[in-house]
C-alpha cells in the first residue's frame, strides 16, 4: 500500500494506477480544477503526502508546474515518455502495471534544500546539453534517476532541487556508458 495520496490527470489514469498500485488516486481533472481542489491537495499533503504522477507530455509538464507551486510538500513520479506511448497517444493510461510502480516507487521529493552541486557547464561537458545525443542521454539519464525527460535547463534545475546525490548521478552515467558500449 502506497501511503501518499497519487495525483493524476483523468478517469483512465485513475484506473491504470490503480490497477498496478494499492493507493488513494484522484485525478485533477486537466487544467479545470478549482480553488477548492488545491486546498484539499494542500490538506492531503500535510496528512499523508502526494504523488503527482501526469502524462509525460507538455500539458501534463504544466499541470504538474502548477500543482508543485501551490503545493510544496509533494513528491514526484515521471515516466518515461516511450512507456506511456501507445498507437500515437501519449499518458500515464497507456503504461504497464509494471512501469507506474516502477515510476511511484522512485518518486523524487521536491522540497529538498535546493543546492547549486551541479551546474550548466557540467551538464554540457558531460554531454547532456548542446551536443549530437544529448537529448537521448537525458532521457536516458532522467529515467535512470526517477525525474524524467526535460531539456537541459530543466535537467539541472531537477538534479538540484530533487535531492540527486552525486553517487546516483555517477552512477547512472556510468550505466549510460556501459549500455553505450564505452
Amino acid at each position: 500500500m502506497i501511503k501518499e495520496v497519487i495525483v493524476v490527470e483523468g478517469r483512465d489514469d485513475i484506473t491504470a494506477v490503480k490497477s498496478a498500485v494499492d493507493a488513494e488516486v484522484i485525478a485533477t481533472g486537466g487544467f479545470g480544477y478549482k480553488k477548492e481542489f488545491i486546498n484539499n491537495l494542500k490538506n492531503i499533503a500535510e496528512k499523508t503526502g502526494i504523488i503527482i504522477l501526469t502524462d509525460p507530455d507538455y500539458a501534463g509538464e504544466q499541470i504538474r508546474k502548477d500543482l508543485s507551486k501551490h503545493i510544496k510538500n509533494c513528491k514526484h513520479a515521471f515516466l518515461p515518455q516511450g512507456k506511456a506511448l501507445k498507437k500515437g497517444d501519449i499518458g500515464v493510461e497507456n503504461a504497464t502495471k509494471e512501469d507506474i510502480l516502477e515510476a511511484i516507487l522512485k518518486a523524487r521529493p521536491s522540497n529538498v534544500e535546493r543546492k547549486e552541486e551541479y551546474t550548466k557547464e557540467e551538464i554540457i561537458a558531460l554531454g547532456l546539453a548542446g551536443g549530437e545525443g544529448s537529448r537521448e542521454k537525458r532521457e536516458r539519464l532522467g529515467n535512470i534517476l526517477g525525474i524524467g525527460y526535460s531539456n537541459s535547463k530543466q535537467l539541472l534545475n531537477r538534479l538540484n532541487n530533487f535531492g540527486i546525490t552525486r553517487e546516483e548521478f555517477e552512477k547512472a552515467l556510468e550505466r549510460i556508458e556501459k549500455e553505450n558500449g564505452r
